[in-house]
This record gives C-alpha cells, structure tokens and sequence, in this order.
C-alpha cells in the first residue's frame, strides 16, 4: 500500500498515473475525487485508486467494499490517507508530495519491511541510471 500525501496541486493523481503506466495499465487513470475509489486491472496486477479528498467520516470506508481488493494481487494507492484514518492498512511506502515554484520534490518513507525492500530496489536502480525519487 502507497500512501500519497501533499497539498492540492502537488501531484498525487498525476504520480498515480504515471505509476499505472509503470504496471502497464493502459486505461486512463483519472482521480476518484467524487467515486472515492477506482480499479484498474494490469498484467499480474490490480490497482486501487482511492481519493479521500471529499471523505467525511472515516467510516464511510465500511460501505466500499474494498476489503475484497485486499489480495496479494492488488497494489493500493490512497491520495488523503490522513482522511481515512484508522479504518486504513498502514502504509508500506509514504510519497510526500511538495510542489514548490521552481520543481516538485517527492520525500519517501518506507513503513514496511516491503516498503524498505521499494526504496532498497529504487535506490539501485537510481545508481544504474534509473528514475531518482524526485523528478
């Protein structure tokens, strides 16, 4: 599970898709901002989309059904988390999302032995001429 945080306008959505893409899932991925949750189905992978921007209460999550998304088969990104707190799985990897005037900056946090297992396989793959974590 990816926990994607930061202000209005500082990326989460557009993260999502291009990490959609990543997985292969050619679908358009737009934010679930009113839905609240979106899937999409990807070779060997199922992503979870939520957006609990416009979440109310935390326990409006009871009424999603998302527990049958809880499968090892599916990867879950949650825009807002803070908004469904304790009615979440922790997060195995935090992206905090800052859009200053002049870049975008991504800071990580792994909240997992999965999630160090992420930062470990991006960090190598940053050193052999792959994507850093800030764009």
């Amino acid at each position: 599970m990816l926990h994607l945080t930061g202000d209005l306008g500082s990326g989460k959505t557009t993260l999502a898709r291009g990490f959609a893409r990543g997985c292969g899932i050619d679908a358009a991925v737009r934010s679930p901002t009113y839905t609240l949750v979106n899937v999409h189905e990807g070779p060997g992978v199922t992503l979870v989309h939520l957006d609990l921007y416009r979440l109310r209460d935390p326990a409006e999550l009871e009424h999603l059904g998302l527990r049958e998304w809880w499968r090892p088969d599916c990867l879950w990104l949650v825009e807002w988390p803070d908004r469904g707190a304790g009615h979440l799985p922790s997060a195995d990897l935090t992206v905090r999302l800052v859009a200053a005037s002049d870049a975008h900056h991504a800071d990580l946090a792994a909240g997992s032995a999965v999630g160090a297992a992420w930062l470990e396989r991006s960090a190598l793959a940053a050193g052999a001429g792959g994507a850093a974590a800030e764009p």
